[in-house]
């Protein structure tokens, strides 16, 4: 089972962005950390709205269980799409798959379905809260529970930072919460579904994303490092205390 602190503290944040971060967005992409944080979001802070980027090249499970979702919590969930035009503008010049080709293009790409959808999403708001986890790569090994994100110009909590695979597995279990059938089929991290494999025994949980790749390219462009900075000790005891 979980460390009940864990939960204790991921509901601490969670309540500290909903009193002192007003209007404060969770953004899902129906990953298990996803999940996780919903069911907390639904249970002690409904008023952070949840939304989804739907890139258009999402796995069906994925849809199956957006539906699951809102019909077990009863709430309705906002999807941003990108931009047809652009859209039909990349795939004119490079094709349906041409982000198989090199990291420059599949980043594009990125940017088009995931970036600009979430600049939209972020607008106007607080605060953004996301289901990252320091455990899951390389690129966020560091990852503090709260952080100044440049790129998007505002703060940024993780409640689940520390959580490992196994705490995220067993609140999912213990709390009877649905996920992704693709996770019993091996994969560790969904996005795309032509970015997206089952991973074997012994690979990184993000090693089935762009695994073409080289590990420390593998963000789509949300989460980058070099864009956000860890909060300043005042802020972290402010929102400790809270």
């Amino acid at each position: 089972m979980i460390n009940e602190e864990k939960i204790k503290d991921a509901i601490r944040i969670l309540i500290a962005v909903a009193d002192d971060f007003t209007p404060a967005v969770f953004s899902t992409s129906y990953s298990i950390e996803d999940m996780v944080v919903t069911d907390l979001i639904q249970r002690y802070v409904p008023d952070i709205e949840i939304f989804t980027i739907d890139t258009g090249r999402l796995p069906e499970e994925t849809y199956q269980l957006a539906q699951k979702v809102k019909e077990k919590y009863q709430v309705n969930i906002r999807s941003y799409y990108p931009k047809a035009e652009e859209i039909e503008e990349f795939v004119l010049l490079h094709g349906h798959n041409a982000f198989y080709e090199n990291v420059d293009i599949r980043k594009r790409c990125c940017h088009i379905r995931k970036v600009e959808p979430l600049k939209r999403a972020l607008s106007g708001k607080k605060a953004w809260v996301t289901g990252l986890r320091a455990q899951q790569s390389i690129t966020r090994a560091e990852l503090p529970e709260m952080q100044w994100d440049e790129q998007f110009k505002l703060m940024k909590f993780s409640p689940l930072h520390d959580w490992s695979n196994q705490d995220v597995w067993s609140y999912i279990y213990d709390n009877d919460i649905p996920y992704n059938e693709l996770y019993d089929e091996g994969y560790a991290s969904i996005g795309c579904a032509p970015c997206t494999r089952a991973i074997t025994i012994g690979e990184s949980v993000r090693a089935g994303r762009w695994w073409w790749e080289e590990p420390d390219s593998k963000e789509c462009g949300l989460h980058c490092p070099a864009n956000v900075a860890k909060a300043t000790n005042k802020e972290t005891a402010s929102l400790t205390t809270n």
